[in-house]
């Protein structure tokens, strides 16, 4: 699906800050779908003429309402208006004006009947073509609710037909921004409600409030009952500020243990104030569960750093044992275990001050390659080098990688150079999308005759296979190099696939 910006670069060649306009009003507009009880299209012109009447009009986005049935069940993006379907798109198009549905006896507008045009203007000019539809078989009951959402749509099309909505500072954030359905409330121009939906009505009274909020001036009601004396004057000035033309950010209130986001916005249809809208919605049990999320992740990385110091406590244990024997094989068999906790310790470590259970592979071979050359049982100094990244995984894929990677390391330090002969081990590193491949190479003398990593019994090998059969559901070879040294090949899936082919 291609998104706004591609679809007017492939449609128009309208210049930039036009293309931020309609990326403002697309932000916006759910409210406008919810508050007519119908989809909203975006339409634009290709080669449009006047006076010809010659060109294309076609839709570029598609809204559907979350307080009614969709008039379109498949997406209407990338249709071309034609004479049977959306015609008021065509004349408002070319007239520059609002072709508006009919009005009842009370003067109230009413829901789209089929589809009704609302000229977007920029700078004057008419740049894209609202229109909003109504599915013919959900009717709805005339009820004060009703009433009072389609009141405010009618204002907010005007406005939008002006080119006075909306404007950089009203643009929220879709995401956390609360909607028509969370909560309405409509304003007159002195900042007194005249209308309530039921959910706006329980959200106060979950903040405290024991009465109706007919007739009551919103800023000082809402400051009465925010007991945080700051924040009490932040909101009412943020409500009065809006009535007086001076927007600003949603705001997060709390009072009585519940917490309500609360947005408001300026009615000023024709260029005359006629009040303000405020959508409120009580967020009370998404705070909590993200407080008890947060409780949680704190938990979990307090563990991992008891972890890491534990570990740590054990590889100094085993360092001390082996300062203290005599017999060399078991100096070196504790040298090894040192090694390998140390480097389980080293992911904990990293976990323990990850928000999100993911380690960095890269930061945490570059911490353990002066580890490896400290307990290196051979006299010559040998270098390690990484090329190419790893990248970020998972803790529990994490850990038996970093082991895997540990021990080939080791074992071509350890095995794959002769006493007193300097060399260097590469880590060569490939990563696609499906796969991570990793060749750590060295320039020793290479495999002895006869060699089978099958076969092998050294501990270090055995854990190596294990590890990658089991844990990483990968493949490991070792082969002679293509200029000498020998190869150590590992190929570790990142995707859910059983079988691995061999390289």
């Amino acid at each position: 699906m291609s998104t706004l910006s591609d679809m007017l670069a492939e449609h128009t060649d309208l210049p930039g800050e036009a293309v931020d306009h309609l990326q403002r009003v697309v932000g916006e507009w759910q409210l406008l779908a919810d508050l007519s009880f119908a989809d909203v299209l975006l339409w634009v012109g290709t080669d449009f003429a006047v006076a010809d009447r010659a060109g294309t009009v076609v839709c570029v986005a598609h809204c559907r309402p979350t307080t009614a049935s969709t008039a379109f069940p498949e997406d209407v993006v990338g249709t071309v208006v034609s004479e049977s379907e959306h015609p008021q798109v065509r004349q408002a198009l070319l007239e520059g004006r609002r072709v508006c549905p009919s009005e009842d006896g009370d003067g109230h507008p009413q829901p789209p009947a089929s589809s009704d045009a609302v000229p977007v203007r920029w700078g004057g000019e008419v740049i894209a073509i609202l229109s909003r539809d109504t599915n013919l078989s959900y009717q709805r009951a005339r009820s004060p609710l009703e009433v009072a959402y389609l009141d405010c749509a009618a204002d907010l099309c005007q406005m939008i037909s002006d080119g006075t909505f909306p404007t950089p500072e009203t643009r929220s954030n879709t995401n956390s921004s609360p909607r028509a359905g969370d909560g309405f409330i409509r304003l007159d121009t002195d900042g007194r409600v005249v209308y309530a939906s039921p959910n706006a009505l329980s959200a106060y009274h979950r903040m405290g409030l024991n009465s109706d909020l007919i007739g009551r001036d919103l800023a000082a009601t809402t400051r009465s009952l925010v007991t945080d004396p700051f924040e009490s004057q932040e909101v009412a000035g943020y409500i009065r500020d809006t009535i007086a033309d001076k927007p600003g950010r949603p705001m997060e209130i709390e009072a009585k243990g519940a917490t309500v986001l609360l947005r408001a916005l300026l009615l000023e249809p024709g260029g005359q104030r006629v009040g303000a809208a405020v959508v409120v919605r009580d967020v009370t049990e998404v705070k909590r569960r993200d407080r008890a999320l947060l409780s949680k992740d704190a938990t979990i990385r307090e563990i991992h750093h008891r972890v890491k110091n534990n570990l740590h406590t054990v590889a100094a244990l085993l360092r001390l044992q082996a300062r203290r024997t005599d017999n060399e094989e078991a100096r070196r068999a504790l040298s090894e275990s040192v090694r390998r906790v140390r480097s389980i310790a080293l992911v904990h470590d990293t976990l323990s001050m990850s928000v999100d259970e993911q380690v960095n592979l890269d930061e945490v071979v570059d911490r353990l390659v002066p580890i490896l050359s400290d307990v290196a049982t051979v006299d010559t100094p040998i270098k390690v080098l990484r090329e190419g990244s790893l990248g970020v995984f998972s803790a529990e894929r994490a850990t038996p990688l970093v082991m895997v990677l540990t021990e080939l390391v080791q074992n071509a330090i350890e095995h794959a150079f002769d006493p007193g002969v300097p060399g260097t081990v590469t880590m060569r590193v490939e990563r696609s999308a499906r796969w991570l491949d990793v060749i750590i190479h060295d320039d020793g003398r290479g495999l002895p005759p006869g060699f089978s990593l099958e076969r092998s019994h050294r501990l270090g090998l055995q854990i190596v296979r294990t590890l990658v059969a089991a844990e990483l559901n990968g493949s490991l070879g070792l082969h002679p190099g293509a200029d000498g040294g020998t190869d150590a090949i590992l190929r570790v899936p990142l995707g859910r696939r059983s079988a691995v082919p061999s390289r």
